[in-house]
């Protein structure tokens, strides 16, 4: 085995990597993406004739996912029913969803020795994925997303996992703010009343898509719930998004989360801790890319009243990020890696920013879905 590069304990990944049976010669395997979350590794055979054959390989964090074992069985059942649907469209599973290797005892995971949980993908080949998007492929990326929910539709979110509990309930978060609040517990409320006050006046908007789920307005969905742009592998050749990868926090949820998760992460120009909250500015045209690629995608499948509340997961989804920022800062900042000490402060701002941005546009918003759909 040449060149083989190792976490911490190389003997774990070569216990990983014998786990599997792979198709040729094992040269090595590399670290690979930029993600924060999970080990990611590149695995690499060279067979004795043509070009290598790569495969994604990726040890869960147990922090993150404290039951793995969940997770993957949503990730099996997820992949093998768009794995159904893209044959029945005449179209190529092993390039536009994720498929699981299978290890040598026919389990789609591996357990180490640590009780780290690892999986294997093949790697999708003549593909990218960008950190930073152009009108371009943020439109190609709701296309991508818009046609994940289309094609899981009829999956039956209900018997999905919760790897993350209530991870976009904006009540909740409203709740775990108000005790970070009257904990403050590193003495920096004070400091931070406007933040507070602005969280404080937007109450109520923080129940509008959970109130809408428990009248019946809004149906629940299978969700990918972390929906940037670099998690969507954009091809090549085409510039179309052929994959939606990272199916870690799939889960029952709104299709409206998926949505504005999305816009508030691409529709704006500027970096999350941006500190001239003047640069920060929620960009209308972008929207407007994103909602046309995202309505071409979803094909009709979703619902009128689902239509109608597209922008308030825009609003809603921006708005629970600022309060969880603000709600670390106050805490002390355990959850989100930081770099200089109010770095969620400055996350947190330009948020509230872009929540503004959107009040000042809503109608606007509700204008260019209608001209959409």
């Amino acid at each position: 085995m040449e060149q083989l590069y190792l976490p911490s304990q190389p003997e774990v990944l070569s216990q990983v990597l014998s786990a599997y049976d792979f198709p040729a010669t094992l040269m090595g395997a590399v670290r690979y993406g930029q993600g924060h979350i999970n080990d990611t590794f590149c695995v690499i055979c060279q067979p004795q004739d043509g070009d290598c054959i790569r495969f994604i390989l990726q040890g869960l964090s147990s922090a993150a996912f404290p039951h793995p074992e969940e997770l993957m069985e949503n990730m099996v059942g997820i992949t093998s029913y768009l794995r159904e649907k893209i044959i029945a469209a005449g179209g190529d599973p092993l390039r536009e969803t994720l498929s699981l290797v299978k290890t040598r005892d026919g389990k789609d995971y591996y357990t180490d020795c640590n009780g780290k949980v690892w999986r294997l993908t093949p790697f999708i080949e003549n593909t990218d994925c960008y950190q930073k998007a152009t009108p371009e492929l943020f439109e190609a990326s709701a296309r991508a997303f818009g046609r994940f929910q289309y094609m899981l539709q009829g999956y039956p979110a209900e018997t999905l996992h919760e790897p993350i509990a209530r991870f976009h309930d904006t009540e909740n978060r409203f709740e775990k703010f108000i005790a970070a609040l009257e904990a403050d517990k590193m003495g920096r409320a004070a400091q931070v009343q406007a933040e507070i006050q602005f969280v404080m006046d937007r109450k109520a908007d923080c129940s509008v898509a959970m109130q809408a789920l428990r009248e019946g307005k809004l149906p629940l969905r299978v969700t990918h719930n972390d929906t940037k742009l670099n998690n969507i592998l954009i091809d090549r050749t085409t510039g179309e998004g052929v994959c939606v990868i990272d199916l870690d926090t799939t889960m029952p949820g709104l299709s409206i989360n998926d949505f504005g998760d999305s816009i508030r992460f691409g529709a704006n120009h500027t970096a999350e801790d941006e500190k001239d909250l003047s640069k920060v500015n929620f960009d209308i045209e972008l929207y407007e890319a994103y909602t046309r690629g995202f309505l071409a995608g979803a094909q009709g499948s979703l619902t009128a009243q689902e239509l109608e509340y597209l922008p308030w997961g825009a609003k809603l989804m921006t708005l629970e990020c600022g309060i969880r920022f603000l709600t670390d800062y106050l805490e002390g900042d355990h959850y989100f890696r930081i770099h200089y000490p109010e770095q969620n402060l400055d996350r947190c701002r330009t948020q509230f920013k872009l929540v503004s941005d959107m009040e000042q546009q809503f109608q606007a918003m509700h204008d260019v879905v209608k001209k959409y759909a």
